[in-house]
C-alpha cells in the first residue's frame, strides 16, 4: 500500500480471509489494497499514486515554523475492545504523540503487517475505524504498506504510524522544561485503556465492563495552550502510564516530583480492579490522558480550559514539581505517609497497546 488514491477502477476483494497471495505484490495484493484501504481511507485524504505522498511546504509553513515526525507500533490484544480497537489506537496515538510537543497534526502513513488466516471483515472494521478517528482528527492518511505473513509469524495484526505535524510558531515545550513550584495536571480519569484491555482479554469474568478512554487529544490541547501560555511540557501517559511520564521529567528537568494520591481522578470500578489485582493505577497505560506541567500561576486557568473540554471535564492537579531530590518521584499516600514512585523494570499488562 503506497500513496492511497482513488483508483479509476476499483478492484473488489473476493475471499474472507487474507492468504500469503495478498503479499505477494500480484492482482491479489492489489485487490486487497483498493478495496480494502484505498476504498476507505480516500475520504481520509489521497493524493497521487506514488511511492511518497507529497506535501506543499508553503502550505505546512502556514501553521508553523518547525516540523514534528512521530512514529509507533501497535500490537494490542485483543484486537477489539470496548472504546475502540487496534486501528483507532493507532491514529489516536500517533496523533497524541505530535499534539503534546505543540504540534497541528497534518498526515499519517499507515503499515500493517497482517498473518494469514485474518478474517477480512475483521480487517475491514480496523480500517474503518482508522478512517473515522482520522477524519475527526483532521488528518489525511496519506501513504502507506501492506505486508503478509505466514500463520504464526505474527498475532493477527500489527500496524505502524507515522506522523508529521507542524509546531505553532513561538511554542516551546519539552520533558527538560519543569521548574520548581509548577503543577502537575492530568485531564481526567486515570486508568481506563488499561483496565478495559486486561478486562477484555475475559480471564476475569468481571461483570462490570470498563472502556477505554481512547481519543484523539489535538483540540483538547489547542485549548489548553491558548488558556496557558507559560506551559511547560505535555506528554500522553500511555504505556508505563503516569509514573512513567513524572519519572521521565524528573529525570530530565533535574527536579523532584510529589504527587497526592486523594488527588488522583479515577473511576471507583478502575480502583476496585485494580485492589483485586494488586495493580498499581498509576502504572496502568492510558490512550486518552496526558500530563502537563504548568506554571503556579496558570494552572487554575489551564484546570478551567480543561474542564470546559469534553475531554477534559474530570481534569485534575495530582503534584507538584519540587527542588528536592531531583530525578525523585513521591506520592503523598491516602493514609498520610510517603512512598517513592519508581519506574516498573516490566510491564504489568503485556500488549496493551
Amino acid at each position: 500500500m503506497n500513496a492511497p488514491a482513488t483508483p479509476t477502477r476499483r478492484r473488489a476483494l473476493t475471499q474472507s480471509t487474507i492468504t500469503l497471495a495478498h503479499g505477494g505484490g500480484g492482482s491479489a495484493m492489489r485487490d486487497l489494497i483498493d478495496d480494502v484501504f484505498l476504498s476507505t481511507f480516500s475520504g481520509a485524504g489521497h493524493p497521487a499514486p506514488e511511492d511518497q505522498a507529497r506535501f506543499d511546504l508553503a502550505a505546512l509553513a502556514a501553521k508553523g515554523d518547525r516540523l514534528a515526525f512521530t512514529t509507533d507500533s501497535f500490537v494490542v490484544d485483543p484486537l477489539f475492545f470496548p472504546g475502540g480497537d487496534i486501528g483507532t489506537l493507532a491514529v489516536c496515538g500517533t496523533v497524541n504523540d505530535l499534539a503534546v510537543g505543540g504540534a497541528v497534526p497534518v498526515a499519517l502513513s499507515c503499515a500493517v503487517i497482517i498473518e494469514e488466516g485474518l478474517k477480512v471483515e475483521e480487517l475491514r472494521r480496523v480500517v474503518a475505524s482508522m478512517a473515522e478517528t482520522a477524519r475527526a482528527a483532521g488528518v489525511a492518511i496519506a501513504t502507506g504498506d501492506t505486508k503478509v505473513v505466514a500463520r504464526g509469524a505474527c498475532d493477527k495484526l500489527f500496524i505502524t504510524t507515522t506522523g508529521i505535524g507542524v509546531v505553532r510558531t513561538g511554542l516551546d515545550v519539552g520533558i527538560t522544561k519543569a521548574r520548581p513550584g509548577d503543577v502537575v495536571l492530568v485531564n481526567g480519569l486515570l486508568g481506563d485503556h488499561g483496565a478495559a484491555i486486561l478486562n477484555a482479554r475475559g480471564d476475569l469474568a468481571l461483570e462490570t465492563e470498563i472502556t477505554s478512554d481512547c481519543a484523539p487529544l489535538h483540540d483538547l490541547i489547542a485549548t489548553l495552550i491558548t488558556a496557558t501560555p507559560g506551559i511547560r511540557m505535555m506528554r500522553d501517559a500511555t504505556r508505563g502510564g503516569v509514573a512513567a511520564v513524572v519519572n521521565e521529567l524528573a529525570e530530565a528537568s533535574a527536579v523532584g516530583v510529589r504527587l497526592d494520591e486523594l488527588a488522583l481522578p479515577m473511576r471507583p470500578e478502575v480502583q476496585g480492579f485494580c485492589e483485586i489485582l494488586g495493580l498499581d493505577p498509576l502504572y496502568l497505560a492510558n490512550e486518552g490522558k496526558i500530563v502537563a506541567v504548568v506554571p503556579s500561576d496558570e494552572a487554575e486557568a489551564a484546570l478551567a480550559a480543561l474542564r470546559a473540554h469534553p475531554l477534559g471535564r474530570d481534569a485534575a492537579a495530582i503534584g507538584t514539581i519540587t527542588s528536592g531530590r531531583p530525578g525523585r518521584v513521591t506520592m503523598a499516600t491516602r493514609f498520610g505517609g510517603e512512598r517513592i514512585v519508581d519506574m516498573l523494570v516490566g510491564d504489568q499488562l503485556p500488549r496493551i497497546c
